[in-house]
């Protein structure tokens, strides 16, 4: 069972990546960065709700998984706009 859930939180992983490389691939890097970080977040997501809340709960550790892959993503987000430098006058 464990490794359906590996295989399932991999693909969830995937798509999430999929979907956020189509949507913000002005605000990302390379797609190949994407997929890695989206995968590899699902996965430990799933190890983590996993380990915590044991065997049985399959829903709640896929949802673990595209909690992290989200958070995991999400930390590659670039600024949208120009980063503007205010210097202060005395």
């Amino acid at each position: 069972m464990m490794l359906l859930e590996a295989l399932g939180s991999a693909l969830l992983g995937l798509v999430l990546a999929a979907v956020a490389a189509h949507r913000l691939a002005h605000r990302l890097p390379a797609r190949s960065l994407v997929f890695a970080t989206g995968v590899a977040g699902s996965l430990f997501g799933a190890f983590v709700t996993h380990s915590a809340l044991g065997p049985g709960n399959v829903l709640l550790t896929l949802i673990g998984a595209a909690v992290v892959s989200i958070a995991s993503l999400s930390l590659l987000l670039r600024p949208a706009g120009r980063l503007r430098r205010r210097s202060v006058a005395a």
